[in-house]
């Protein structure tokens, strides 16, 4: 019987293990194509697709879904484009919600995006109607164990970075969007360990939401966005009630 426990608790494990892995594959996928749509698919002369590929390594994505990602996102897999699109919309207690799309069939993901916010209480708006309460800036998360505030700042400061901000886990590093590709180059350069590195909309005010019911109804309209296969990011900004959400990351509540 033990040997039975020990046996469904270990396929248990490796059951979770496996998701976990799994998402983390589909994530990269995305940033992988999407860093190749945008910029490129030569790692060498493209900052954002070099740093991804480095990350993808270093959680051992098979060289074969990588290198598939990459001709994805440049279009040369027959039938498969892969497009970026940015939807924005209002949820509940009035919160702005950004959400960034990598789909190759915009009008499904049009209509499935629609539907959520629909469904959850929010409303889809259009192009720019939620955007001007944003700023778009680039971003760096920075392994906190390996390098100094003090080392960084020496670094940045040959750069545009406009901050640097000590998190619980990394440093946090912003700058202009038209300033990212250098201050990449930068970090590259002087061997920081960046472990994120993309471009994120930091809202210029917050909008709280004062009761829990509908800081759980804003909640859960922004976990069935992240959830969903096409959404590379979801931002919004809102502040919910503590109660109900403790954790803010990108702009999310």
């Amino acid at each position: 019987m033990s040997g039975h426990s020990k046996w469904a608790t270990t396929r248990r494990h490796k059951a979770v293990v496996d998701a976990k892995r799994g998402k983390c594959f589909s994530m990269l996928s995305k940033y992988l194509m999407l860093a190749a749509y945008q910029g490129g698919g030569d790692p060498d002369m493209n900052p954002r697709l070099r740093t991804l590929v480095l990350k993808a390594r270093q959680v051992n994505m098979p060289a074969e879904n990588m290198a598939k990602a990459v001709q994805k996102g440049m279009g040369e897999l027959a039938g498969e484009r892969v497009e970026s699109l940015t939807y924005e919309g209002y949820g509940p207690g009035g919160i702005g919600i950004i959400a960034e799309i990598t789909t190759d069939n915009k009008n499904r993901s049009a209509s499935e995006v629609r539907s959520l916010f629909s469904k959850f209480g929010g409303r889809l708006t259009g192009a720019g109607t939620v955007a001007f309460n944003f700023q778009r800036k680039g971003r760096f998360l920075i392994d906190k164990t390996k390098t100094t505030e003090e080392a960084l700042i020496e670094v940045l400061l040959e750069t545009e970075a406009e901050g640097l901000e000590k998190k619980p886990a990394c440093f946090e590093v912003v700058c202009p969007v038209d300033s990212f590709d250098r201050v990449a180059q930068t970090l590259e350069k002087a061997g920081a360990a960046v472990d994120v590195s993309e471009l994120v909309y930091f809202p210029k005010a917050r909008v709280a939401i004062d009761d829990d019911e509908t800081s759980q109804k804003a909640l859960r309209l922004l976990q069935v966005l992240e959830a969903h296969p096409d959404v590379r990011n979801v931002f919004t900004n809102g502040t919910l009630r503590e109660a109900v959400a403790t954790v803010v990351c990108n702009g999310r509540s």
